[in-house]
């Protein structure tokens, strides 16, 4: 099938809303005739996401891929950063969509040195709450708000879940300067 694509989800928690939102994604996807993969976390979850995990193996074209993400920015990011790189890297995806904070500044920064190479791979990003949480008065509000706006250049587009995800975007980081559509969960 000459339309199939090689559509890569990274995000770091296997769990909850997101978790959810990316199961539902990646079995449209699969339908659709795409080949799939996740990276994500491998030390958030437990028992109920393993077995969502092995429910979901056998669709996944590109596998499932777990590796150690921190939820917080630190120097462990830098070995995370790396191993997920190359996970990434060898899937060669066609699209990359980060989901949340730490997803979306995987799939962005890793989207963009992939182009450096000359692969064509398309940035998505859904932020899922993550860095919106923040209070905008405050200076790491501030700090993650600017590194939001600054990150945009290199996103190709913005997918939002749900009008309140959108509206805090637009509140906190401002109007986005590039394409981006509210696509309900579910």
């Amino acid at each position: 099938m000459a339309d199939t694509l090689r559509i890569v989800h990274c995000f770091r928690s296997p769990v909850g809303g997101i978790f959810r939102h990316v199961r539902d994604l990646t079995e449209a996807q699969v339908a659709a005739g795409h080949a799939v993969g996740i990276v994500c976390d491998s030390t958030t979850g437990g028992d109920f996401e393993e077995h969502l995990f092995e429910q979901m193996k056998g669709k996944m074209a590109l596998g499932i891929h777990r590796t150690p993400m921190q939820r917080h920015v630190g120097p462990g990011d830098l070995a995370s950063a790396w191993r997920t790189f190359g996970l990434i890297k060898g899937l060669r995806p066609d699209v990359l969509h980060g989901h949340g904070a730490k997803g979306g500044a995987y799939a962005r920064l890793f989207g963009s040195l992939l182009r450096v190479s000359r692969s064509r791979v398309a940035r998505l990003y859904s932020p899922h709450g993550g860095s919106l949480h923040y209070d905008e008065t405050t200076a790491t509000g501030k700090l993650f708000f600017a590194l939001e706006r600054f990150m945009a250049r290199f996103t190709d587009y913005l997918l939002f879940v749900s009008d309140y995800e959108r509206q805090t975007y637009h509140r906190k980081v401002g109007e986005p300067p590039i394409p981006n559509n509210l696509v309900y969960n579910g």
